[in-house]
C-alpha cells in the first residue's frame, strides 16, 4: 500500500539506512532479504526509495533495520 505524505522529504534515515548498509557490504537485495527473516517484506527498489528519501519507513520497519544492521536504533536517525 502506498504511503503518501505532502512533502518532498518522507523519512530522516535513509542516509543512514545507506551508510549502515555499505558499511557491511550489503546490497539492497541482500538487505531486503535479511529483513524478510524479521518478517519485513520491503522490496529492493522501496530500499532503494527508503534511502532518496522518497518512502515513509514505518516503526515496525525501522526496528527490523536495525537488528539486520546491527546498530542501536538511533544511530539511524544521527546526523552525519
Amino acid at each position: 500500500m502506498a504511503r503518501v505524505l505532502d512533502c518532498i522529504v518522507q523519512n530522516i534515515v535513509g542516509d543512514n539506512v545507506k551508510k549502515y548498509r555499505i558499511e557491511r557490504h550489503l546490497s539492497q537485495q541482500e538487505l531486503s532479504d535479511k529483513l524478510e527473516t524479521y518478517a519485513i517484506y520491503v522490496c529492493r527498489g522501496s530500499i532503494s526509495r527508503i534511502e532518496r528519501h522518497e518512502r515513509t519507513v514505518t516503526d515496525y520497519e525501522l526496528r527490523a533495520f536495525a537488528k539486520v544492521l546491527d546498530v542501536p536504533i538511533e544511530d539511524l536517525f544521527e546526523d552525519k
